[in-house]
């Protein structure tokens, strides 16, 4: 997921530290006997700042979402003709601040993230993590996905609604609706901007935690540290 994620998963909170040892011990290239218990709470602690905080602070930063090409909220497919519309007629100034205070919004809200996250991996078990490990290049993704979209989602929701409300994205984009409804010969839109920001914010979340997770499976560079490649030297 992010960097270090691996450790974490594989790693993190064992159904016993005997077993988080015996893993370590079958590991290529490791005698085991190096790596305490007090060590791998260490790298715990390391992977947590360095992985599921660090890159959710990437996307609570202003901008996190609106320019990030990956993750950048555009508008939902009815609201599309909505923002050409208005560029067409000389409004493009009043259409980029409708998508800008969208993509804000969900920077609010990822925040909340963390915590579920961090509560997510305690409760792994140790079949959930060498599973994770030795699954397909996502595997971490996936399951912290089918783990926490729901509760995500219950965070994220009144968050999004109360940005909308602190940006003024609630007026602005009363205003766009209200403009575009007024034009002749066009369909009338009332979308539910706050369900769909929520969505849109979530799937951000994971696709970034997916990229990090690629990059630390596939590229020996990003794994920084000695636990990093004997841990993913099982996988490769």
């Amino acid at each position: 997921m992010i960097k270090k994620i691996g450790v974490v998963l594989l790693i993190l909170l064992a159904t016993s530290c005997n077993e988080l040892q015996q893993v370590v011990n079958q590991l290529p290239g490791s005698s085991g006997a190096g790596l305490s218990n007090e060590v791998i709470a260490n790298g715990l602690k390391e992977a947590l700042d360095q992985g599921i905080d660090k890159q959710v602070r990437k996307l609570t930063q202003t901008d996190g979402f609106y320019k990030n090409e990956l993750v950048k909220i555009l508008l939902p497919e009815e609201l599309r003709k909505v923002d050409k519309t208005l560029r067409d007629i000389g409004l493009g100034n009043l259409a980029d601040e409708g998508l800008k205070v969208l993509n804000r919004a969900a920077e609010d809200a990822v925040s909340e993230a963390t915590p579920i996250f961090i509560n997510t991996v305690k409760e792994m078990t140790f079949t959930d993590a060498k599973n994770i490990l030795l699954g397909n290049n996502n595997a971490a993704t996936t399951y912290l996905q089918n783990k926490t979209n729901t509760a995500l989602y219950e965070k994220f929701k009144p968050v999004i609604k109360s940005s909308f409300e602190k940006v003024g994205a609630d007026k602005i984009w009363s205003s766009i609706i209200t403009r575009y409804n007024a034009i002749p010969l066009t369909n009338k839109v009332n979308p539910d901007l706050t369900d769909y920001v929520t969505q849109q914010a979530l799937s951000g979340v994971y696709k970034m935690i997916a990229v990090e997770e690629v990059d630390i499976r596939t590229k020996l560079s990003s794994r920084t540290t000695d636990l990093l490649r004997k841990v993913f030297a099982l996988q490769d």
